[in-house]
């Protein structure tokens, strides 16, 4: 075997075999380190000699090969996160969280009254230039947490612990976010900040028993305020309402009796006028008039002439149905 191995090479290398073996590799080798894929969802950045080249779009692309050019494929339109104080499991982003030795300390943070306050929170962002991401700064990703880590100690910082766990996290998420926004502008780092969400905010485990029972009876105390307002805001309508039901009968009474005087004053004046076109007849009018009204109202009657010496009994005979005589 040996023998017939020192008598083949020397048949390959006269004939260029060998060679074009040779050449069949490299050519094989370059075609397959020629050829990259970028993802729908990123970028890639082209590097000719360690400088940059250029940036190209998701699809099929063709680079020198044997090293000439080196293709870096980042994820720009996925939005990544930074978990702070705690960590999900399964994150793909090596910069998604850190040991969990360190996550205390992260969160762990004094507010502007004093007290002590453990924060998680979550930092939403893209990479938006991938040149500046790639080269500008070293570390973008380790740069980032710590700059969201400075902005959120001094918005905290900023707040009473009331604040920071109730009623301040909208607002404390708004302006860290901008803060940020500003930080990583300034630092070129090529990135956008969507979002920042706080997460679990809680006093140390030390006094948070005594921190849920004030927080108890404060909610209590929104609860009565709450109950005794809408007391208010069903009696004081009612009350209201009855008192302009009140007033509007008050006013309709009024006009009643103002158009019932006018009314009289009316009729007084007519009769007046009549009277005095015929003071007799007026008279003698008004006396009857007012006598068929007097009459029927005095039960039994007996009618007399002026120079009658005594009643008759059989006069009680003749009685109508009101107990009258004829």
């Amino acid at each position: 075997m040996s023998q017939q191995i020192e008598i083949n090479i020397p048949e390959l290398l006269r004939k260029g075999l060998l060679f074009w073996i040779l050449i069949g590799i490299l050519v094989i080798a370059g075609l397959i380190s020629s050829i990259y894929t970028v993802q729908a969802e990123s970028q890639g950045v082209v590097l000719r000699f360690g400088s940059y080249l250029t940036t190209v779009d998701p699809g099929l692309r063709f680079k020198l090969p044997f090293g000439i050019d080196k293709v870096y494929v980042l994820p720009v339109k996925r939005q990544l996160k930074q978990e702070y104080g705690f960590g999900t499991p399964g994150g793909t982003n090596e910069s998604q969280f850190t040991e969990s030795r360190t996550r205390t300390r992260e969160k762990s943070m004094l507010t502007g009254d004093l007290n002590a306050a453990e924060v998680e929170w979550i930092v939403q962002y893209r990479i938006s230039d991938p040149e500046l991401f790639l080269f500008k700064v070293m570390n973008p990703e380790g740069t980032l947490r710590n700059i969201s880590e400075s902005v959120m100690r001094t918005v905290v910082g900023d707040r009473t612990v009331d604040e920071v766990i109730t009623i301040g996290r909208q607002e404390i998420e708004d302006e860290a976010r901008k803060q940020m926004k500003n930080q990583v502008d300034i630092y070129k780092l090529g990135i956008i900040i969507d979002q920042i969400q706080l997460q679990n905010v809680n006093p140390p485990p030390p006094v948070q028993a005594s921190f849920n029972e004030v927080n108890q009876a404060q909610q209590e105390r929104e609860r009565m305020i709450n109950e005794a307002n809408g007391e208010y805001n069903k009696e004081v309508p009612r009350s209201r309402g009855v008192a302009d039901q009140k007033i509007q009968a008050a006013e309709g009474y009024a006009l009643k009796r103002v158009n019932e005087a006018l009314g009289d004053v009316a009729l007084f004046n007519a009769i007046f006028e009549e009277y005095e076109k015929a003071p007799e007849v007026t008279k003698t009018r008004l006396y009857w008039e007012s006598m068929k009204q007097v009459l029927p109202t005095m039960g039994r009657k007996i009618i007399l002439d002026e120079d009658a010496s005594q009643i008759l009994p059989l006069l009680q005979l003749n009685q109508n149905e009101n107990g009258g005589v004829r």
